[in-house]
């Protein structure tokens, strides 16, 4: 089972009415256990920027029942506490999911939600559609954390944008409301990258709210401008800012939006500590390939690609968290342990959540079974298989 920081090669997780109350070596327990199944334990993993699967968008969820076939479809591959993301459009529409999402956080069927825009970056909006993008608006920022009813987790948004930050600023709205800023899909220089992420720091520390308490970085690379020598954009300031206990970085490991390598390297330089995986997933995750939507975009999937159908923007990702996990261990090299702790403890603790991302006692009894080669072969919620 893999805990924290260490691995037990032969334990036992003691599960009482939902919870975890042991978590031991076998050889604690005496005689009378039964051999080793030759699988490994995993923590619930825990999405923090997720989309949509099964066929299903979260952008584009009227009900709550559409909305619950892409939560159960990473749910059965091992995302017990999962983040649904909405993506740039009308404030109608974005007050009608809010609404609609609000509710399944309230049920306990999702862990929070997430805004992906609307106050972006034209330039680097990636799949984001442009007629949607607005500058920062504080007062919509708090009617959406309003509608939310405190289940609100984050919102991206560009710092080069008018109030992104600042006073009277979104940021300021976000972080006094309990929600993050995860800056991203930006155009921006170094110095206002800078400039943001300082004014984070300290407004989390004037406000003191349970969530984070720091910045995220909305899947670093993607929707940014790259980082060059003469040029620097904002990828340098977001990794430093992460290697001094700043900001924590999203990166979607699934070997299409990133190379392996730069997922080595990243975590190398800033530790796991700074830096959580993120699926970006939307529709198609867990389907075949074809044609799906994402917000007001048409996306079409080829070769488990996702891309604009009008264009050659990725549009999301098709991954589970626990694939990201995979190509993680296998591809770059990261050892288990802190591959696991990026995708389940590190997004716990962006939630503010002490009860999920860990097998410990007092946790909840979120358990991934997987064989060797990271392969769900079952999943507790609660203690409950996933059906």
């Amino acid at each position: 089972m893999v805990l924290a920081d260490s691995v037990i090669d032969d334990g036992v997780i003691e599960v009482r009415d939902g919870a975890i109350v042991r978590v031991a070596p076998a050889s604690q327990y005496g005689q009378g256990l039964p051999g080793p199944t030759g699988s490994t334990f995993l923590p619930g993993l825990v999405d923090v920027h997720c989309h949509g699967g099964g066929g299903e968008s979260f952008p584009n969820a009227a009900t709550p029942q559409e909305a619950l076939v892409a939560v159960m479809e990473h749910r059965r591959h091992g995302t017990t506490s999962l983040v649904a993301s909405c993506v740039t459009a009308s404030a109608d529409v974005l007050r009608a999911r809010a609404a609609t999402l609000a509710g399944l956080a309230g049920s306990g069927e999702i862990a929070g939600i997430h805004f992906e825009g609307p106050f972006v970056s034209e330039a680097r909006c990636g799949a984001q559609d442009p007629a949607y993008i607005i500058d920062p608006d504080p007062a919509l920022t708090r009617e959406l954390l309003d509608i939310c009813g405190g289940h609100a987790l984050s919102m991206t948004l560009a710092p080069e944008k008018p109030r992104a930050y600042g006073e009277g600023s979104v940021a300021e709205a976000l972080i006094d409301g309990g929600a993050i800023p995860s800056w991203g899909h930006t155009d921006s220089n170094a110095a206002c990258a800078r400039a943001a992420l300082e004014y984070s720091r300290r407004r989390f520390a004037e406000a003191r709210t349970l969530r984070g308490p720091r910045a995220t970085i909305t899947h670093l690379f993607n929707g940014m401008r790259p980082l060059h020598h003469r040029d620097t954009g904002p990828i340098a300031e977001f990794l430093s800012d992460a290697a001094r206990g700043g900001a924590v970085v999203e990166m979607i490991c699934d070997g299409i939006h990133l190379d392996p390598s730069i997922v080595r390297d990243v975590y190398e330089l800033v530790g796991r500590d700074h830096a959580v995986f993120v699926t970006d997933a939307m529709a198609a995750a867990g389907m075949p390939d074809g044609r799906y939507t994402l917000g007001p975009q048409d996306v079409v999937v080829r070769h488990g690609v996702a891309r604009l159908a009008e264009g050659e923007s990725i549009a999301g990702g098709t991954a589970h968290l626990l694939d990201c996990v995979r190509v993680a261990v296998m591809a770059a090299g990261i050892p288990l342990v802190d591959a696991v702790y990026m995708a389940s403890e590190q997004g716990a603790r962006i939630l503010g959540d002490s009860s999920v991302g860990a097998l410990a006692a007092g946790k909840r009894a979120d358990i991934v079974e997987v064989d060797a080669d990271l392969n769900v072969r079952c999943v507790r919620r609660r203690g409950t298989v996933v059906v």
